[in-house]
């Protein structure tokens, strides 16, 4: 439950709520009215600790300026504590005896009060805050140590390099030209898997070399009798990263369903890059027997990478209507350093 980002905010305003409560010595307040003021004070004070929270800890953790930042919450500090000391000083304020010694009235009083608020908010939801980080990272890493174990079990599915064997030796006697050609794209494939097992992040040039490579395998090996269309456009294919062997299996899992037909298949591969979004749409035919069986570990193993990785980052739309298989999947790439 704590890992919910909602119950971890609670969590932190029940705490600092009851360390003000305490300080304040709520229970010797009289009246309902009491409470209330008091409730409104605490209120002010956690509107300033998120205002510092939202507007000036990211200057400390996203540009990294900590003296700028500590100028600023000390100014802060300094007005919110003047706030309250004018407040206090009302004549309207001092008949709910909300303090009830007079040195808690005073400007040192009050402005103890903003700084300590400020640090029993903050500091848990720093604390909250690197325990997600951690955590994502920990998931992350979790993945990719299963990603490499899943790579060692099958470098390569185990029916399409069948498949592609069989079209290498078809070829190989009739076309003995083409053969050597082809053995390279399938040495390519092999290398570029191996190699990027230990990588966590490959640049997005070498990610659609693979997949290129791959679908010309494919149209080798089914491009006779199923109609192959693969287009792709990159406004700088250089600039970004992606996760290694991402997209592969949306797309061996067209070919391996969309081509198991004899007549009337088709498979369309369309991606573009612009301004780095990602944008992948793949149409295949479904035949009306179909005798491939699939257990959808491939597809399912993707989209859970693409929520840890990626979280909001993507969007994933498939789509079913027995004649067409469609997946679209649009992903803000991130740019090389």
């Amino acid at each position: 439950m704590m890992d919910n980002k909602w119950w971890q905010e609670i969590a932190v305003v029940c705490f600092s709520f009851t360390i003000y409560t305490l300080k304040n010595d709520w229970m010797l307040f009289s009246s309902v009215a009491s409470i209330l003021m008091g409730i409104l004070f605490y209120l002010i004070l956690y509107m300033h600790a998120q205002f510092n929270r939202f507007f000036i800890l990211p200057i400390l953790f996203k540009k990294q300026r900590p003296l700028t930042y500590i100028g600023l919450t000390l100014l802060g500090v300094l007005v919110f504590s003047i706030v309250l000391f004018e407040i206090t000083s009302l004549d309207f304020f001092n008949k709910f005896n909300l303090y009830q010694n007079s040195h808690q009235r005073s400007y040192l009083y009050q402005l103890a009060s903003v700084l300590g608020t400020l640090v029993c908010i903050l500091s848990p939801i720093i604390v909250f805050k690197f325990y997600r980080i951690h955590k994502r990272q920990t998931d992350e890493a979790l993945l990719f140590n299963q990603m490499q174990l899943n790579a060692l079990k099958g470098q390569l599915n185990p029916h399409f390099l069948f498949n592609t064997f069989n079209t290498l030796y078809g070829i190989s006697l009739e076309f003995p030209e083409r053969t050597s050609d082809l053995i390279m794209k399938v040495s390519q494939l092999m290398r570029y898997q191996l190699e990027s097992n230990s990588k966590q992040c490959v640049s997005l040039e070498d990610e659609l070399d693979f997949i290129n490579s791959y679908v010309q395998l494919e149209k080798e090996r089914v491009g006779y009798r199923c109609d192959v269309t693969y287009d792709c456009k990159i406004d700088n294919e250089n600039a970004y990263k992606v996760s290694p062997m991402l997209l592969i299996a949306f797309i061996e899992n067209a070919f391996k369903h969309g081509t198991c037909a004899i007549e009337k298949c088709f498979v369309r591969i369309i991606i573009t890059v612009e301004n780095g979004l990602l944008h992948l749409h793949i149409v295949n035919s479904i035949p009306k027997k179909n005798d491939v069986v699939s257990t959808r570990i491939g597809i399912k193993n993707t989209i859970e990478r693409l929520n840890l990785i990626y979280g909001k980052g993507y969007k994933l739309d498939i789509q079913d209507d027995k004649n067409t298989y469609i997946v679209d999947l649009k992903l803000q790439l991130k740019k090389i350093l």
